[in-house]
């Protein structure tokens, strides 16, 4: 099932009884790459006082993970809000981190909240989207005279050829959407002389 991620980086910046608020999202792949990102943002602005954060990963209709942090805000104030803003926005494989530098002026719980998710709404307004189409590999043994009609059918349902060896018999690894599987397998079963086995679903 596709849905939207991130294109690309995107950073948004607001300021809030003196406190400045830096928002920045992009695209993710797992926590691991999250958390060596959130490392580079710290190091990016050592002098900030928080570094709050929150991601979704996966299908936002049904993630298969997500995360957030507080970095020393009142629990509940910072990650929270910004994990609220991402999963309304329905975008999945997306961290987004709020960098804090405190104006001297307490904001209190509820405005700690609202400025958090404000900083989140802004960066999210300015953010790139593409939408991600799970892709399945399929590996294909088959007789050269094969070759043009499987390249047909995979350009047909927008998938892609990442792999051809030239040997006897042809070997062939291509990735096609996950929504068209049935289809493309419906077809390799009308040629003869030809196997496959259906792979994982490809990483993005």
């Amino acid at each position: 099932m596709s849905y939207p991620i991130p294109q690309s980086l995107a950073q948004a910046e607001i300021e809030i009884k003196k406190s400045r608020f830096i928002g920045l999202a992009k695209p993710i792949h797992d926590r691991a790459q999250g958390m060596q990102w959130l490392d580079e943002i710290k190091a990016t602005y050592p002098d900030a006082r928080h570094h709050c954060w929150a991601y979704v990963l996966g299908n936002p209709s049904c993630a298969t993970n997500a995360g957030m942090g507080d970095d020393g805000e009142p629990s509940g104030t910072a990650g929270k809000p910004i994990l609220n803003v991402l999963q309304h926005k329905g975008v999945g494989d997306i961290m987004l981190i709020v960098v804090r530098y405190f104006g001297g002026i307490k904001l209190g719980a509820g405005g700690l909240t609202r400025a958090y998710g404000q900083a989140a709404q802004a960066v999210m307004s300015l953010l790139p989207i593409q939408t991600f189409i799970p892709m399945q590999s399929v590996s294909i043994t088959c007789d050269y005279g094969h070759e043009q009609h499987i390249r047909y059918w995979v350009d047909k349902l927008k998938g892609s050829v990442s792999r051809v060896e030239y040997l006897d018999p042809l070997t062939m690894q291509v990735n096609i959407p996950e929504a068209e599987i049935h289809s493309f397998i419906q077809h390799l079963k009308t040629l003869h002389h030809l196997t496959f086995q259906i792979g994982e679903l490809c990483p993005h």
